[in-house]
């Protein structure tokens, strides 16, 4: 599928769409009987879409034609546009493009503004050439756009490239860029220092989009991060925070992926005289058995109009206000003169998706696409784990010489949300001897960019676990990161990922008893995405029986962003402990 948008403006298309419309020629495809979901009025009226290659030629009264080269009879079914996810990650699924657009096609997605950060991090401006070359050929539009911040916090963290405003400027010389990626360089942008002044410049001087990271700025700093050029922010804590950014004139990819959010975000919108414009929608991030088994976009949909919104303002989200913010004017509407990108749904309460076109083809119909699995086989970046195994002495955690039986260290208080913490601990024969409910966090350089010596933390309010957890997803920088208590299974848990090339891997009693590989960067699978959701599921089950989960923050979830840098408290990194609001960098012994 094209991502540019003037295909539709062919004169013979054009030309063949006015004849269809005015009665003078027939429709090649007309969709009867069904009822049009108005997303700019809010009306949901009868009508027969009439379709003419790629483009909506006619919305008009039913019953009143019946020339096309094909009618299907919708039987009282909605029409709808097709979905637009406006920031995500297909790599937190775990799939290559072509097994993510299998899943969401069918869906009723037929569009992704992805950023290939993770992929990005990993393998460089060769990763992002292909990831763009990888979402070619697919039923999904995919909209690529260009990792801004590789590492997301330069300083505290070493990932497998390094972006400037060079590398930005040149990917976004390449036609198949959308725009800059999620800028999460918070305090860069605000400090304005020449990397992240030169990145965002970079974008603004294209006339592309220009996406953002938010995460917890408000008052003047917001200010400040909007009036640097910034466009979104999909980073929402809260009913206030999401007010506040739409205030600042943001558009906001509400997501899904935080679904505690979202209650208080509707009752938020419902206090407002009308839908903002600028609010749209978004998974951000989805594992591949939440996106089999519930979906993706749909499901955030879906959980909307459970929590209270109107039904026709989240599809209107979703769609119409999606197109204005990429500047899609052939995008988001069920109408004349749009592109034919329509999903068929059962109702607006199960909003059940019965078929989905593309481009006026019908893409995928009764939940699978219609077409067979898109594309080639995918076996590239399979070596990007660049470890020797490593033993169990190396999750050791020693005092350092010359300590007495007891020193005081930092500790990394909760997930998530964290803040830093001083613990004194027993050192017995020159080892820490940590109480049972903190964890030892390692994180291990894998890029073969600096000497991957393990960097090792201590977890506070991690529960009390009875093994160990390795993964290579590991946001942003995506070094291995292993979780546990015993060296044994710690060094288990990690050799296996460095013989697999990448994925995650849990271990119980010295041996590993789950494992997930993911051998394209250490990121995805190539295989069909329910035998890697299977796989995942499996390896879920297996980590809670090591692990104490405590929703909504000690998650499963959590593992994979503990290291991420870029943001406020301290974090566990490649270089030691970093706090992203302040840059600090300390050491595991070092007071403040």
């Amino acid at each position: 599928m094209t991502q540019e948008p003037h295909d539709l403006d062919d004169a013979g298309l054009r030309d063949r769409a006015v004849a269809a419309a005015t009665g003078r020629a027939p429709f090649d495809l007309l969709l009867a009987g069904g009822r049009v979901v108005d997303v700019a009025t809010s009306e949901i009226r009868a009508a027969d879409v009439g379709i003419v290659g790629g483009l909506i030629a006619s919305v008009h009264a039913p019953g009143t034609r019946a020339d096309a080269g094909r009618v299907i009879a919708l039987e009282g079914a909605l029409v709808a546009p097709g979905l637009i996810d406006m920031h995500m990650h297909i790599e937190s699924s775990m799939t290559t493009p072509r097994r993510y657009a299998e899943v969401v096609v069918p869906q009723g997605t037929t569009t992704v503004v992805w950023d290939p950060h993770e992929v990005g991090n990993v393998a460089g401006l060769d990763g992002v050439d292909w990831a763009a070359r990888a979402s070619g050929g697919l039923p999904l539009r995919v909209l690529v756009l260009a990792p801004s911040c590789v590492p997301s916090a330069p300083g505290i963290e070493v990932a497998g490239a390094e972006f400037g405003p060079d590398e930005m400027a040149r990917m976004l010389g390449w036609d198949r860029i959308t725009g800059v990626a999620e800028v999460m360089d918070m305090r860069g942008v605000l400090s304005r220092s020449p990397k992240m002044r030169g990145i965002v410049d970079a974008g603004l001087a294209s006339g592309k989009l220009v996406c953002g990271h938010g995460r917890g700025l408000e008052g003047a700093d917001l200010q400040g991060f909007v009036a640097a050029g910034i466009g979104s922010d999909h980073e929402i804590t809260s009913g206030e925070d999401l007010l506040e950014k739409l205030r600042a004139g943001l558009t906001v990819e509400l997501r899904g992926s935080h679904d505690y959010v979202l209650p208080g975000a509707v009752a938020a919108l419902a206090g407002l005289p009308h839908l903002p414009q600028t609010l749209t929608l978004c998974t951000d991030d989805v594992f591949p058995d939440d996106l089999v088994t519930v979906g993706g976009l749909i499901d955030v949909i879906r959980r909307l109009v459970r929590y209270g919104m109107p039904a026709v303002d989240a599809l209107r989200a979703a769609t119409l206000n999606a197109a204005m913010r990429l500047g899609r004017r052939d995008l988001g509407l069920v109408a004349p003169g749009r592109r034919a990108d329509l999903v068929v749904l059962g109702d607006l309460d199960r909003l059940e998706v019965l078929r989905v076109f593309a481009g006026g083809a019908e893409v995928a119909r009764d939940g699978a696409l219609t077409g067979g699995v898109p594309g080639a086989e995918v076996a590239d970046f399979a070596d990007t784990v660049k470890l020797a195994p490593l033993a169990p002495a190396d999750f050791v955690l020693r005092a350092p010489e010359g300590t007495g039986d007891r020193v005081e260290i930092n500790t990394v208080f909760r997930p998530r949300f964290t803040e830093w913490r001083r613990l004194e601990v027993a050192v017995v024969d020159g080892v820490l001897d940590l109480p049972d409910d903190k964890l030892v966090m390692a994180v291990i350089h894998r890029h073969g960019r600096r000497t991957a010596v393990p960097s090792l933390g201590v977890l506070d309010d991690w529960g009390s676990w009875r093994g160990a957890i390795a993964t290579t997803i590991a946001h942003d920088s995506h070094n291995l990161c292993v979780f546990g208590r015993d060296p044994v299974d710690m060094a288990a848990a990690a050799n296996a990922l460095i013989a697999c090339g990448g994925g995650m891997a849990v271990a119980r009693g010295g041996a590993v008893i789950a494992l997930l590989p993911l051998p394209v960067c250490g990121l995805l699978s190539d295989a069909p995405a329910t035998e890697t959701a299977l796989a995942l599921a499996t390896l879920r089950a297996a980590a809670a029986e090591v692990a104490d989960w405590a929703p909504p923050l000690r998650t499963f979830k959590a593992l994979t962003g503990a290291s991420l840098a870029c943001n406020p408290g301290p974090r566990v990194t490649d270089l030691g402990l970093g706090d992203g609001a302040t840059g600090e960098l300390r050491g595991l012994f070092e007071a403040r």
